[in-house]
């Protein structure tokens, strides 16, 4: 009796020290990437806080002596940073709309509205996935330009109110977590589709909504294409173009002022990113409901 006594005690014991060896390789790698992916901040961080020579110094200086905080001052009255930044606010904010409205309402249809060859339908949705941009950039301007939109924002909000196909699948996986039944029950009460799309389907649906409007977030703030074809006006331009107006031709663009302007820019994102993980992490696997569901 004792013999298994101590056997299980050994077992119990072995068992626990690969439990903390697994834990511990787990985190270093953790420790190692998230070293990695900070690296580039770091080094933006050290070339905002250098002098125009040591920028350019060969060996490269690491930590600048001393560090030169007067260049963020630089950056922030050389070019409108803040008045850019809230140009990019605002348009991010109509273009978060313009997703969540017609993204979830497509995808509402292909979640619980039965029509013909709706499978179909949501396979060539998902398919002008497979289009690149640049092919669309062309033909989008033309049209754009004769409707006379172009140096307006227009070009760049209104095609947010038509969809988009990652951002449908997303919806419709998470939609199809949801019970019919549900749905059901609110068509028995009288309700149509828009009745319960609004006031059911999106209620419950408010981490992937979350989640769509993150995603939406960081594509629009940190888009430098669509602003760069459309705008013209300085005035007008958001965050992401602004910054732009520090670089210089022939070599003399003033790296460490553009550095610091860019650091300021960056932290909206990052304290979106911040306060927002679970919703992240819920649209990352927010196709899991429906695929256990299949299953």
């Amino acid at each position: 009796m004792s013999l298994q006594v101590t056997q299980m005690d050994s077992a119990r014991k072995r068992a626990l020290l690969r439990k903390r060896i697994n834990k511990v390789i787990v985190y270093a790698l953790l420790i190692f990437f998230a070293i990695i992916f900070l690296i580039p901040v770091a080094w933006m961080l050290s070339t905002a806080l250098k002098s125009l020579a040591d920028v350019s110094a060969f060996p490269p200086v690491i930590i600048p002596n001393p560090p030169l905080w007067s260049n963020f001052v630089t950056a922030l009255t050389a070019v409108p940073v803040f008045q850019y930044m809230g140009n990019s606010a605002a348009y991010c904010l109509l273009t978060i709309i313009g997703d969540i409205l017609s993204s979830s309402l497509v995808a509402y249809a292909f979640a619980h509205v039965r029509f013909k060859y709706r499978e179909i339908v949501f396979i060539f949705v998902l398919a002008t996935m497979m289009i690149p941009y640049e092919v669309l950039i062309i033909p989008q301007f033309l049209l754009f330009r004769s409707l006379g939109w172009i140096d307006t924002y227009l070009p760049l909000i209104v095609p947010t109110f038509f969809g988009s196909p990652y951002l449908i699948f997303l919806l419709r996986q998470a939609f199809r977590g949801i019970s019919r039944d549900v749905v059901e029950a609110a068509k028995l009460d009288g309700a149509n589709h828009l009745v319960i799309w609004w006031r059911i389907i999106l209620p419950l649906s408010r981490p992937a909504l979350a989640a769509v409007a993150i995603f939406s977030f960081m594509f629009h703030w940190n888009d430098l294409m669509g602003p760069l074809i459309y705008l013209n006006t300085n005035e007008s331009y958001p965050i992401s173009l602004g910054l732009s107006q520090y670089t210089a031709a022939y070599g003399t663009t003033a790296w460490n002022i553009l550095m610091a302007a860019a650091l300021v820019a960056v932290i909206p994102c990052v304290l979106v990113f911040f306060f927002s993980q679970r919703y992240i992490i819920q649209g990352i696997v927010v196709a899991r409901p429906s695929v256990e569901k299949q299953q």
